[in-house]
């Protein structure tokens, strides 16, 4: 079952324990997947494709 709740960017960086400003530069550098959701110009993604983007981080490989 997929987990439709969607992630701000400050839950991703506590997710992974940065700082909100770091996904910020991800997704401006291109390294964070496109939002699944855009709400009042704000970008969410679904816990499953941060999930996804977190294990196919090339510090994550091989863990």
């Amino acid at each position: 079952m997929t987990d439709r709740t969607l992630w701000s960017y400050k839950d991703i960086a506590a997710h992974i324990q940065v700082q909100p400003e770091t996904i910020r530069s991800y997704r401006k550098h291109g390294l964070l997947p496109p939002p699944d959701d855009v709400r009042h110009g704000r970008p969410y993604w679904y816990v499953d494709t941060v999930l996804a983007w977190i294990a196919s981080r090339p510090s994550n490989r091989g863990r």
